[in-house]
């Protein structure tokens, strides 16, 4: 008997594919749309978020497949998992990877319930990434296969049990293969752009957003020395390695300023010309905390790849777990612009397309 398979739909022509290949496989399928955060708190934060019309697209799609679509709502339950932790990590002053928490959280949490109470196995989704089912049962978390694509970034707070219960149909395929694929399967949103961004922030900045939640508190922009350049509105709206935004503006070299730290006991953002030699900026070494582990966890010190954001690519370093889900890596070369709070995502050091998990910055060490 065919596995049931609940298809998160997007609106997206990635997910849409992916249901349309799943029903060419054979599968017994579902679908719905994941309704996440809204206003209703009289905060005008959707800006131009085009869920409506992404319910419009995601149901066409459905029903060109045949396929039963729903709309699933998770409001509360996304603001509770990722609204909450986002306003919470930047009033902290850190800076959060909210995508990454919806995946763990919401689609392969909240969302994946929702899949099994209503009869099905497992959760679809159109993630550039793949899945490897090794012989002792457990599975590996694969890089997608296009690399300009690949989400498997995203995808390493998962665990093991959430992994089981996943598929990723168009892993295997580069983005221009699903829209050619998308036009052959006839799907209405075979020509539509990729989404960007946190959906729920529409184009609103998220300065504008925190402000609704975060108190201001000004301060002084000040160099390395201590002189006073200019003011902030609050520290929560910068992050380490930040150019854009700052508020101070370029000296008659041309050199841009770029956050270096953060200073919470006085109140002072600290800037510094953005050169390679730039205090606090590159860093060889950091402390890790949460670390979850896919597979087999890390459990003595090792070689590794890093990816420690996901436009960066993957780098050498060394992995020391602490316990208690503690650790701490140094890299083999120096990295930009570490923040507390950032996921960083761990790879197979002999196989580097295998995602053994991730981690989240806590501290930088010995800057370079």
């Amino acid at each position: 008997m065919p596995e049931k398979i609940m298809v998160a739909l997007s609106g997206g022509v990635d997910s849409a594919l992916a249901m349309a290949l799943l029903k060419q496989e054979g599968f017994e399928l579902r679908a719905a749309y994941m309704k996440t955060w809204m206003n209703e708190e009289g905060i005008d934060v959707f800006g131009d978020c085009p869920w409506h019309q992404d319910i419009i697209d995601a149901t066409a799609c459905a029903e060109k497949i045949g396929v039963p679509f729903e709309v699933a709502d998770m409001i509360e339950e996304y603001r509770k998992q990722i609204v909450e932790y986002l306003v919470d990590e930047y009033r902290r002053g850190r800076t959060p990877n909210p995508d990454v928490m919806c995946n763990r959280k919401m689609k392969f949490g909240k969302f994946l319930d929702f899949a099994l109470s209503r009869g099905c196995d497992k959760v679809a989704t159109g993630h550039y990434c793949c899945l490897r089912d090794n012989p002792d049962g457990t599975r590996d978390l694969m890089m997608g296969a296009d690399p300009g694509k690949d989400q498997s970034y995203f995808l390493c707070m998962i665990t093991q049990n959430q992994l089981m219960r996943a598929e990723f149909p168009i892993g295997s395929l580069l983005k221009s293969q699903v829209r050619d694929l998308a036009r052959l399967n006839g799907l209405p949103n075979a020509e539509k752009k990729d989404s960007q961004g946190i959906c729920f922030l529409g184009k609103i900045r998220i300065q504008d957003f925190l402000g609704h939640y975060i108190e201001e508190k000004p301060g002084d922009i000040v160099n390395v020395s201590g002189k006073i350049l200019g003011r902030h509105k609050g520290l929560h709206n910068y992050t380490i390695g930040q150019r854009k935004g700052i508020g101070v503006p370029s000296n008659t070299d041309k050199k841009c300023y770029v956050v270096v730290s953060k200073d919470y006991n006085t109140n002072k953002l600290v800037v510094a010309f953005d050169s390679p030699d730039a205090p606090n900026l590159y860093t060889t070494r950091a402390a890790l905390e949460s670390a979850n582990w896919i597979n087999k966890p890390i459990e003595s010190p090792c070689d590794i790849y890093a990816r420690v954001r996901y436009r960066d690519g993957l780098v050498r370093a060394r992995y020391s777990p602490l316990g208690g889900g503690e650790g701490f890596v140094e890299f083999q070369t120096p990295q930009r612009a570490i923040a507390p709070g950032q996921i960083m995502a761990i790879h197979d050091f002999n196989e580097p397309s295998v995602v053994l998990g991730g981690a989240i910055f806590k501290s930088t060490g010995q800057p370079v």
